[in-house]
């Protein structure tokens, strides 16, 4: 009796403590110092499908691209970057029709190829590839056709594990990453994780970017809080410009 009265004791002091502990507790911002010579502006899938009102995906992005001004956004970022002289990079989604012969896919993988979505007709073939879905959202293709932007392999499923964009950074001694792009909870964040894991410093743009908004779930909601517990800062581009300039400035 004695015994089980101790234990309850201890148990209570525990599960109060921890409760004192998560009421206040409040997530540190590292922050990341931008260094011109180190530091890259990275966008994934800026493409007809996610960001044009006659993408594919419109009817379930379209609100949250809207309301974040996303389009206009991940433009003024790439307006700094190549003023300024940051070297940018595009982790594009491709799928040939060799992709189509999967035996198996996640769930948002089988959607996106039911929907056609970011087909082309052949990873050496750009036939009708020109205003697809596939294409580059028309107001960003002097920023990314401009021959010194670095168009890195194309992602399959969401993150960089399947593409050479870490080679690419790493080649030019960049360790520093601004993110944005589309979408947020599915390859933006998987970006975000991988290069977190790789060792790299990354700064999430978080209205540079969208989400699908479904019966299931609101995709956006779900990537603000992943963005927060795992990148070294969150910015909003108005932050991220300021940031991108003084840190020029000082070059």
């Amino acid at each position: 009796m004695k015994k089980s009265i101790l234990w309850l004791a201890i148990l209570t002091l525990i599960f109060s403590a921890g409760a004192v502990d998560f009421a206040q507790a409040q997530l540190p911002d590292p922050g990341m110092e931008i260094d011109p010579i180190r530091t890259a502006l990275v966008v994934t899938d800026p493409q007809n499908d996610f960001l044009s009102p006659e993408g594919v995906t419109w009817g379930v992005v379209g609100e949250s691209v809207t309301e974040n001004n996303t389009v206009k956004n991940i433009e003024k970022l790439f307006k700094v970057a190549k003023k300024r002289g940051m070297p940018v990079f595009i982790s594009p989604h491709y799928y040939y029709p060799t992709d189509h012969g999967w035996m198996f896919e996640g769930s948002l993988e089988r959607l996106m190829h039911n929907i056609g979505m970011f087909d082309r007709k052949g990873a050496l073939n750009l036939d009708e590839f020109e205003n697809s879905g596939a294409d580059w959202l028309k107001k960003y293709k002097k920023y990314i056709e401009d021959g010194e932007t670095i168009i890195v392999s194309p992602h399959k499923v969401y993150g960089p594990e399947t593409n050479d964009l870490v080679l690419q950074l790493r080649k030019r001694g960049i360790d520093k990453v601004i993110l944005a792009g589309m979408s947020a909870n599915l390859c933006v964040e998987a970006h975000m994780r991988e290069l977190i894991e790789q060792g790299f410093e990354v700064a999430v743009v978080k209205d540079a970017t969208a989400g699908a908004i479904v019966p299931d779930g609101n995709g956006y909601e779900s990537a603000l809080v992943n963005f927060r517990f795992i990148a070294n800062t969150v910015w909003t581009t108005k932050e991220a410009v300021h940031n991108i300039k003084e840190s020029f400035a000082k070059k």
